[in-house]
């Protein structure tokens, strides 16, 4: 409950007021004495200070915050223009610590050491960090942020570098760089190899190829019924009670390239989230060359409680190398992942910081549900919706279920922050660094939980954007399998037996599915009466026998589906659900063009044109901006 909603009750006695912050303000008239108490209630039941309480509820200005600490503090404070002259002082230290405790050790203009911060928390952890002659140095009030753009200027290159090499080397992609040559010598290689054996022996190969799909095949039918079984199951388990204390501090990313079109939109629903804003920490992660979108955002009157950081441009220019740079700058305890065009649950957060404050340590994670809010749309939406639901409400918590290790949501997605800290952020030139994430958790001995809230984006719902889209995942899964097969001892000694051969079941069977797609096709000419290429070698009995087999899996996807998508939310697509077996066909072409960036660009990232269904429904007005009040959304929705 925050303060605007402890006015609704009527009087507050808050008690003797304890805190000198709150006990200074009100004695200079810069704070109504009902509303300090207020605001040790609000304290009461979050875990944060004062001064970020009275900021986030727009009851104090930053300004008269920072003075009050310089009285208090018996110091002086300066203001931003101030800090950028100052000269910084070298303490050896990670320029990482400095960010997350927001300080700077800096030279005044005497000369003498003092620690620029911002007053509200606690520097006793950094200064036991720091050399000897520095751990006296005098402190000083500056704003947070200040402080930080500060540090980032100062430790521009350095910090620049260690974004992209966060992940330790033998669980990243990264040393595949600079090796283009070996990867096309190999690649070359491979093809005439196949090319020679399908000329010298063409059934041979067809032969090997047929029987690889059909095993993947049965492989990933198995794993499906096995989740089904399993989610259908666990409906009747209870879920957790959430318990009592004070709630911690979020902190949300939000990476944003090129997204001017719905940069409004996005502010506006995180405006709806319920969770407390004076612990709620939004970082929009704008990249530096992306002028656009900075620029839009400069025209935005952001709330206390969201703030860009800019990333400085260097290679890759991947979405986790972007996270892996503003992770120092967070405050939360806790680290969420939202895309650009996300609507989430009100409430998502509350949920999620309840899960976890009564979990064991070892759950790490939450994944939540994604949703579709334009499912409506077209074709290629509707079955997108499918999938996304068929995935995130039944396969993802089956597997969970099963004990098995889980490839993460890029959004949605919920970890302890001294957990994702300890295994070195995300894998910079991994463009499914969410999946990859996942994986690196389970290595660890850390878990991943589904947790029942929605987040609702965008469905892609053009061909090519999605065919782009799902290129850069299959690459991405490519890729991840590559990474952690370096060592199948060891990945094996780590994951244990389950998860190590649900991790197998799982990519290898999801990449040769659509890449080889076209083979399992070609039994539909058996069905149809026509010769099959094997027929020669294989007895028409096999033959058909091998049909039925595809027939039994295809019918099966599609009761996965039915069953997935029967509910209220969901139900004006079941009709479109045996239109799915049409929409396969998309997923090969993005194979092969995955296939192709793995070895002529492997750290590109192809990104997902977000906005289309947004913009098309939204209104421009004719200052240029955007009218939210145009933002129409499907029935059933209209809460968010």
């Amino acid at each position: 409950m925050g303060i605007s909603e402890l006015r609704q009750v009527g009087h507050v006695d808050g008690g003797r007021m304890t805190d000198p912050l709150g006990r200074d303000l009100v004695r200079r008239g810069l704070l109504g004495r009902a509303d300090a108490a207020r605001a040790g209630l609000v304290r009461r039941q979050c875990d944060t200070s004062l001064d970020r309480i009275l900021l986030a509820e727009g009851l104090a200005r930053e300004e008269d915050l920072l003075a009050a600490h310089a009285r208090l503090g018996n110091t002086r404070c300066l203001d931003a223009g101030a800090l950028a002259r100052a000269r910084v002082v070298e303490t050896g230290l990670d320029p990482r610590i400095l960010l997350k405790h927001g300080a700077l050790l800096m030279r005044d203009e005497n000369g003498a050491p003092c620690l620029a911060h911002d007053g509200a928390g606690s520097l006793r952890a950094l200064r036991r960090l720091l050399p000897d002659d520095l751990t006296r140095a005098r402190p000083i009030i500056a704003p947070r942020m200040a402080v930080q753009d500060r540090v980032a200027e100062a430790y521009r290159d350095t910090l620049r570098d260690m974004a992209a090499a966060r992940t330790p080397e033998s669980e990243s992609c990264r040393t595949w760089e600079g090796q283009r040559g070996i990867r096309l010598r190999l690649a070359c290689a491979a093809l005439l190899v196949i090319g020679a054996l399908c000329l010298a022996f063409p059934l041979a190969v067809l032969g090997l190829v047929a029987g690889w799909a059909i095993l993947t095949l049965i492989v990933a039918a198995g794993l499906k019924v096995a989740a089904f079984a399993a989610a259908m199951a666990a409906r009747d388990e209870k879920r957790p009670v959430p318990v009592a204390g004070p709630l911690p501090r979020v902190s949300i990313l939000v990476p944003l390239f090129r997204e001017t079109e719905i940069a409004h939109a996005l502010v506006a629903r995180l405006s709806r989230l319920t969770y407390p804003k004076c612990l709620l920490d939004v970082i929009l992660v704008l990249e530096e060359e992306d002028h656009l979108t900075r620029e839009t955002l400069a025209s935005i009157d952001l709330p206390p409680w969201v703030r860009p950081v800019v990333v400085p441009d260097g290679q890759p220019r991947t979405k986790p190398r972007a996270m892996n740079y503003a992770l120092d700058f967070c405050q939360g305890e806790i680290i969420g992942i939202f895309d650009a065009e996300d609507a989430p649950d009100p409430d998502q957060i509350t949920r999620v910081a309840r899960r976890f404050q009564g979990a064991p340590r070892d759950l790490a994670c939450l994944q939540g549900v994604l949703d579709y809010y334009n499912p409506r749309q077209n074709w290629l939406a509707r079955c997108f919706t499918i999938e996304y639901a068929t995935w995130f409400r039944t396969l993802m918590p089956g597997m969970a279920r099963l004990g098995l290790a889980l490839p993460l949501g890029g959004t949605t997605l919920y970890i302890r922050r001294d957990v994702l800290e300890d295994l070195g952020g995300w894998d910079a030139h991994n463009v499914t660094e969410d999946a990859d994430l996942g994986f690196r958790l389970a290595r660890h001995g850390y878990r991943t939980g589904m947790i029942d809230t929605v987040t609702e984006e965008e469905a892609n719902c053009r061909p090519w954007a999605w065919v782009r889209q799902r290129s850069r995942w299959l690459k991405g899964y490519m890729t991840t399998w590559l990474v952690h097969m370096r060592a199948p001892r060891r990945l094996h000694a780590q994951l244990g037996p389950r998860k190590f051969w649900g991790f197998q079941a799982h990519f290898v069977s999801a990449v040769s599915q659509v890449v080889l797609a076209p083979v399992l096709w070609s039994f539909w000419l058996v069905l149809l009466g026509l010769p099959h290429p094997l027929e020669p070698v294989i007895p028409r009995a096999v033959l058909t026998s091998i049909c039925a087999m595809f027939l039994t899996a295809e019918v099966l996807t599609l009761c996965i589906h039915a069953v997935t998508v029967s509910g209220p939310r969901h139900r004006h697509l079941l009709a479109w659900v045996p239109t799915m077996h049409f929409y396969a066909p998309l997923a090969a072409i993005a194979a092969y063009k995955a296939i192709y960036e793995l070895v002529f660009k492997p750290f590109f990232w192809d990104k997902t044109i977000h906005g289309l269904s947004v913009a098309a429904r939204g209104r421009h007005r004719s200052d240029g901006g955007f009218d939210l009040a145009g933002i129409k959304l499907e029935p059933g929705h209209e809460s968010l």
